[in-house]
């Protein structure tokens, strides 16, 4: 495919010079076609998605997707009940038709309930806002994406004994206009880009292959991202380390200190901590994806979550992060709060919905969707854990273990419906003994439950040990929707865990 053909693609994705007008003017019609039929309430996304994604395997190129949607989605709230609607054309006529089918809809859904919605306060807004990218990813030439995965894929594939290298590229460009009877009008753009590679060794006299996944760091920035990070330097370290852990002992089981890396740790933060304090998981709203929560309701600021230097963020304006805006899907402003303050569950991440339910008057901005087509609910926001005040190296958390392990990148792992019970492997493993880190090891995953987990947390690394990592794909709800959220945190060390050989028989 030509290099012409990418800003052909983009500068056809972009609105014209009338879309502004056209978009407000189908956003004006639907609010008050939705107020004349009785709506107390209504709330209007009209937003654009443009995604490309590209795909190799050594030195060939598997596959270039790209995609384009652009359409509105509408919310009422008629007698205290919700209803929906969206479309794909956007102009007035469209969207009064969507705002009937909405109240038609919520009036239907108040026969089937007795709980009447309240929300919470909110500003009203008028606002344009946009992470900053120093170069858009759309407009840089294909060839110049396939060159760089084809460098990545060499540099692993120079290593003696790498076999196999997949590597791949995405981009999103979100552009979202959000409209609320309340008198909000908002514009926002996010762009993400989602570099990652795996790497595979395989010994074929002995039937044996193992991966290296170099994932999760996707990151809401411009193609920058792929300019100023060293992804090569880590596509040869990932082949090295693929090739020795082919040839690593496994894991003997028993009780280990165990050293967390940033790597694998965004993993368990976002699994026991992320999903466990959503508030709609603990009041059984939602279950079908990942199920509850162990927290009630009733917990935040009576139950110890972890140990007192354990502080662990709420965050929607993270630099860099994933899930990180300028204001959520219903309005409200971007947020900063502690979910574990000092080692105490103290806060939830709440809608204007939520809050009030548990006596808030503020919502902390967690409403999402991931498509104009989509119904917006509560969604993870950046989860993050605080460093260390000082400058605490790794080697400072290795120095007083004498028997333990180093667990750096994503490997098998599982959490229980309650967000409770959980093992976590790793992609790389590594013993520490006598406070030194030893050889790798294979087939292991640490072992416990999220408080006596976070209970166990007695060292973090300090603020230059900070990295944030994220996934693009966090599923949740029925029908499923997909949301992309970081997490930043130091490495950390957790006293006298389970760790299990799940290799074994």
């Amino acid at each position: 495919m030509a290099a012409s053909c990418v800003p052909d693609w983009a500068d056809a994705f972009q609105p014209g010079s009338g879309d502004a007008a056209r978009r407000a003017e189908a956003a004006e019609a639907a609010l008050a076609r939705a107020a004349a039929l009785g709506a107390s309430y209504a709330d209007i996304r009209i937003n654009r998605y443009r995604r490309e994604s590209i795909a190799t395997r050594e030195r060939q190129v598997q596959n270039v997707s790209r995609s384009a949607s652009y359409g509105l989605g509408l919310r009422v709230l008629v007698d205290g009940t919700w209803g929906f609607a969206a479309s794909n054309v956007v102009d007035p006529a469209a969207a009064r038709g969507v705002a009937e089918q909405a109240v038609a809809i919520a009036r239907a859904n108040a026969r089937l309930t007795t709980r009447k919605v309240e929300l919470a306060a909110a500003d009203k807004a008028e606002a344009t806002w946009s992470n900053p990218i120093k170069r858009d990813p759309f407009e840089v030439p294909l060839e110049t994406k396939i060159a760089f995965l084809m460098q990545v894929n060499e540099a692993a594939l120079k290593v003696p004994g790498v076999s196999f290298i997949n590597s791949q590229l995405l981009f999103v460009d979100e552009q979202k206009y959000f409209a609320s009877s309340e008198g909000s009008r908002i514009t926002q753009r996010l762009v993400r880009t989602y570099p990652q590679f795996t790497t595979t060794a395989a010994d074929r006299a002995a039937g044996d292959f193992q991966t290296r996944a170099v994932v999760d760091r996707a990151k809401l920035l411009g193609y920058e991202y792929v300019e100023d990070y060293p992804w090569v330097q880590d596509a040869e370290q990932a082949g090295h380390e693929v090739v020795e852990k082919l040839k690593a002992k496994p894991a003997v089981p028993g009780r280990y200190d165990v050293v967390v890396d940033p790597s694998q740790l965004f993993l368990a933060i976002h699994e026991s901590v992320g999903h466990s304090t959503e508030l709609d998981r603990a009041l059984g709203w939602e279950a079908n994806m990942a199920g509850t929560s162990f927290l009630k309701s009733t917990d935040a600021g009576k139950l110890r979550f972890g140990s007192n230097i354990v502080n662990l963020i709420g965050d929607r304006t993270q630099p860099g992060g994933l899930a990180t805006t300028g204001y959520d899907d219903e309005g409200v402003k971007a947020d900063r709060w502690h979910l574990v303050r000092d080692g105490m569950f103290v806060d939830w991440q709440t809608t204007r919905e939520l809050a009030p339910l548990v006596g808030q008057s503020r919502s902390h901005g967690c409403l999402h969707c991931d498509d104009w087509s989509s119904v917006p609910f509560p969604r993870m926001p950046n989860v993050s854990l605080e460093p260390a005040a000082t400058e605490v190296t790794l080697d400072d958390l290795f120095a007083d273990i004498k028997r333990g392990i180093y667990v750096v990148g994503r490997g098998v792992s599982s959490i229980d419906q309650q967000r409770y019970n959980f093992q976590f492997g790793g992609a790389v493993i590594r013993e520490i003994v006598n406070g030194k880190l030893g050889p790798m090891i294979r087939d292991a995953a640490y072992q416990s439950r999220t408080p006596d987990f976070w209970a166990s947390c007695d060292g973090l690394g300090g603020p230059a040990t900070y990295r944030l990592w994220g996934t693009s794909a966090d599923g949740k709800g029925e029908p499923g929707q997909t949301n992309a959220v970081s997490h930043g945190c130091p490495p950390a060390r957790f006293r006298n865990v389970t760790v299990l050989n799940t290799g074994a028989a």
